[in-house]
């Protein structure tokens, strides 16, 4: 089964390891036809602490790392944004 490959912005690297990166998705609303923006929170695993606040990053699903974190940024794509 493919891991889910979604991309967003970090917007809390406070905790140690950790970035929360918010994912906004955009999709047309069943009965008013009219395009709406979804946003949603994920715990990303940054293992070096390199991505900041305002980063644009890429996260992909791993096996579970901790309670709320199953997500660990991908560098090699992350860092060339």
């Amino acid at each position: 089964m493919p891991k889910r490959i979604m991309q967003g912005t970090v917007v809390s690297d406070k905790a140690d390891k950790t970035v929360t990166v918010l994912v906004e998705r955009r999709i047309m609303h069943p009965v008013y036809k009219k395009i709406i923006t979804k946003s949603k929170k994920f715990a990303a695993h940054d293992a070096e602490n390199r991505f900041k606040q305002g980063d644009q990053v890429r996260i992909r699903e791993c096996p579970p790392i901790s309670k709320s974190k199953s997500f660990e940024v991908i560098y090699e794509d992350a860092a060339a944004n």
